[in-house]
């Protein structure tokens, strides 16, 4: 009778193994999962997701990704353009040639900024982002934004494909050759720019190369170069065709010899999943996991989705909330999708995020945006408070005191009245409708506000009895609105 039991028992705790293994995510875990691999989420996204197990979350958000912009872009994006410093110009052509390459990338950035809102793939869009910060290319110094647009399309279309593939895309790219000087590196005169950068930033990072590589590497990407419409071109008299050392290794080595290299070096894909890594997870990278996920990301070939997915199941992943300080694009696009909400003009938006550090398509130098704890500094504080209050209109008292505060440290307030001429060019007509938006999602009380509002719990406790309506607005100042 006792065996009969216990095999009774084995059986019953085999049932139920599924139902843990297959749990739902619930709402936590659901806003968790979305806000990280995307901007903000509103309560029917959160809904659609809570029911799910942790893999079947991650596999429909991998399925569901798409790799082409919703939002139709400018109407000149595939317009003829004319070279920057072209020549026999008047000064009146020039200042209109500069006012509409200005005028063009000012629609540009609101693009990308309305397709990151619209979406249906967010995960698309946050890894382009990832991308954009990690193969940086600015249009201050490439100046045609056509090019910045194909090069947005280039890491679209790879942002959860291969990484190999994408490494020789984006190293024929016409904004990144002329961000990173590829077009003047000719033989003889070999420019080491390029060939720094894609180990130092893109692929080994500092400290697992030579300056005799980078040299050498410099003379096998010579020859490389763009035609008068800015298409890549191979110039064979241009190539440095003599045998060149790199990695220890001798030949005449070409730029894709060279990628190749770089892709065969385990340290590459470890350099890449720990970049990843503090972008999706945390600022401090689990040497265990990463030597899991690098060596599935190399044994893979670089596949970019299956380490997204490994990633995204790991249960540091689950138990980081709270860890990332959210980007100016996270808090900005995050709070207009999570309440439904639309900007009249996609510009002035992408101008405030200027203002706060995070200027799309002009990075503030070749290493990108550093992130974290960077984001914050008294200026930026004060205008991400600024911009969430005047969506809730809700804290007017503090808002007072914040201007006052800046208006002390800013000379005659200039800095604070551009930006807040930029909030409300942007957000005038749109307006947070607290008792709309609750009772469209059943939001019961305060505390269902600050679950799907909250990565932790609230710096500041909200007094008992407060409706999950009254609760948006100190929710949003609340510290805890700025990390997720």
């Amino acid at each position: 009778m006792r065996s009969h039991a216990q095999t009774a028992i084995r059986l019953i705790l085999l049932c139920l193994l599924p139902l843990t293994a297959w749990a739902g995510i619930g709402e936590e875990g659901a806003r968790h999962l979305l806000s990280r691999t995307g901007f903000g989420a509103n309560p029917a996204q959160i809904a659609l997701y809570a029911p799910l197990g942790r893999e079947q979350a991650v596999d429909r958000l991998l399925d569901h990704a798409v790799y082409n912009a919703l939002s139709a872009p400018p109407t000149w994006v595939n317009e003829p353009f004319d070279r920057p410093g072209k020549p026999n110009l008047t000064e009146d052509e020039k200042k209109a040639l500069q006012k509409e390459r200005n005028e063009h990338a000012q629609e540009l950035r609101g693009w990308w900024l309305e397709e990151m809102r619209i979406t249906p793939s967010p995960l698309t869009e946050k890894m382009t982002l990832f991308w954009h910060n990690h193969f940086v290319s600015g249009l201050d110094k490439v100046g045609v934004p056509q090019l910045m647009y194909q090069q947005n399309v280039l890491l679209r279309h790879q942002a959860l494909g291969n990484f190999g593939q994408l490494l020789h895309a984006i190293a024929r790219d016409p904004a990144m050759m002329r961000y990173l000087d590829t077009v003047n590196n000719r033989k003889g005169q070999p420019n080491e720019n390029f060939a720094r950068e894609v180990m130092e930033l893109f692929t080994l990072g500092e400290g697992h190369y030579s300056e005799q590589d980078i040299r050498e590497a410099a003379r096998a990407f010579t020859g490389w170069s763009l035609d008068k419409d800015f298409h890549f071109v191979y110039r064979p008299n241009q190539h440095d065709n003599g045998d060149k050392t790199i990695f220890g290794q001798q030949g005449n080595f070409d730029g894709d010899d060279v990628l190749d290299m770089l892709l065969r070096k385990p340290q590459t894909a470890r350099f890449v999943t720990i970049k990843l890594w503090r972008y999706l997870v945390s600022p401090t990278p689990n040497e265990a996991d990463i030597q899991r996920l690098s060596t599935l990301f190399y044994r893979d070939n670089y596949e970019i989705r299956p380490l997204l997915r490994a990633m995204l199941l790991t249960p540091a992943f689950w138990q980081s909330q709270g860890q990332l300080i959210k980007s100016p694009l996270e808090l900005t696009v995050g709070t207009l999708v999570t309440f439904d909400l639309t900007p009249p003009d996609w510009r002035a938006l992408a101008g405030l995020n200027r203002q706060l550090g995070q200027d799309v398509f002009n990075p503030p130098n070749v290493k990108g945006w550093p992130g974290g704890e960077v984001w914050i500094n008294s200026a930026t504080l004060l205008t991400r408070k600024q911009f969430l209050d005047r969506l809730s209109h809700d804290a007017a008292p503090i808002r007072n005191n914040f201007i006052k505060a800046d208006g002390q440290m800013d000379e005659a307030g200039g800095r604070q009245a551009r930006i807040q001429r930029l909030i409300q060019a942007g957000l005038r007509p749109i307006k947070l409708q607290p008792d709309e938006w609750t009772a469209i999602y059943h939001v019961r009380n305060a505390a269902d506000s600050a679950r799907l509002l909250l990565a932790v719990p609230p710096a500041q406790p909200l007094p008992e009895g407060m409706s999950g309506a009254q609760a948006i607005a100190p929710l949003l100042l609340d510290p805890a609105y700025q990390v997720h």
